[in-house]
């Protein structure tokens, strides 16, 4: 990639849509020991904007990673509900903080990437759409996908990562997962080249890693970029990967986020108790139900993906050939 006066600083936030914004607190509270925060207390004092709604969104920040939690039947713009109501909760897309926020924009156009605003406006122009004063956009999951997010780093009162003095906080004795960071997002496709596109030559990212995922039964590729590793899995027929492409298909499907936790029996003993199903178990990983995980099969593993820069040693390497 050449030199650009942008740069991927660091993930955004997944987003999760459900059917009950407080169900889903009442879920990461129990499973996570993670308290949640509504998006609209940050907009009590804001005054009301009509035909918009602020009660669509709660914010979890979970080690690294600042999970939104979505109900889209809350979700109002100019009195239009922008995102269909959901029968069950799912992974729907995640985005990044972005430094030189509209010249990305200008780069991802010159690519052949379309672009559209948050009311899914085509963007035409020299200047990338926003949200009042502030740039904000997608691209066109047929381009990319995904429908991916891109904001400029800003303050974020509901986001404890932007604050300058921020570092990844050590495995706490009161988690009772014991995190100690996300390991790797996981997107499942029949068109990788899509999305290895954006993030290699567009965004910065850089491939870490090829090889067969046993546990999905799929073919990935590994993408580092910014603070965060993204998985590209080719799922095979007949698995629950693939059943779940499917569903979004020939759009690519935002399947699962892994954690890198301290001890995995501390993560089965604490899932149990919780009434959370195990579909898969290790000696090396462990792969929550989603049936009982809030519509996600969320992964443990001990071990970064090999090739990971942010492995504590090159011989580091989560459950992977």
């Amino acid at each position: 990639m050449t030199d650009h006066s942008f740069r991927v600083a660091m993930m955004y936030h997944p987003s999760h849509h459900v059917t009950d914004l407080r169900d889903a607190e009442r879920w990461f509270e129990r499973v996570f020991g993670r308290p949640s925060t509504p998006l609209a207390s940050m907009m009590k004092d804001a005054p009301p904007q009509p035909g918009r709604r602020t009660d669509y969104s709660t914010f979890t920040p979970i080690s690294d990673v600042l999970f939104d939690t979505i109900d889209p039947k809350l979700y109002i713009l100019d009195h239009v509900q922008r995102y269909p109501t959901v029968d069950r909760p799912h992974l729907k897309g995640f985005g990044w903080y972005v430094d030189g926020i509209a010249d990305l924009y200008r780069e991802l156009r010159a690519h052949g990437f379309r672009i559209v605003s948050q009311y899914d406006e085509i963007a035409e122009g020299d200047a990338p759409p926003a949200s009042g004063p502030m740039p904000l956009f997608f691209t066109v999951a047929e381009d990319a996908g995904l429908r991916y997010e891109f904001v400029p780093r800003m303050p974020f009162p509901l986001d404890p990562r932007v604050a300058s003095d921020w570092v990844l906080p050590a495995v706490s004795d009161d988690d009772p997962l014991g995190i100690e960071r996300c390991s790797h997002h996981t997107v499942l496709t029949d068109r990788p080249e899509r999305a290895l596109r954006l993030l290699t030559e567009v965004l910065g990212g850089t491939v870490i890693h090829e090889g067969r995922n046993e546990l999905l039964g799929a073919s990935s590729t590994y993408v580092h970029l910014a603070d965060a590793v993204y998985e590209f899995a080719v799922p095979g027929e007949g698995t629950d990967a693939y059943s779940d492409w499917q569903a979004a298909a020939p759009r690519d499907t935002y399947h699962a986020l892994t954690w890198q936790v301290a001890d995995l029996d501390r993560v089965e003993r604490h899932l149990k108790a919780q009434g959370v199903g195990i579909r898969t178990r290790t000696d090396r990983a462990i792969i929550a139900d989603p049936e009982t995980g809030l519509g996600v099969p969320w992964g443990f593993v001990t071990s970064l993906t090999p090739g990971d820069p942010r492995a504590k040693s090159s011989s580091e390497g989560a459950d992977h050939d």
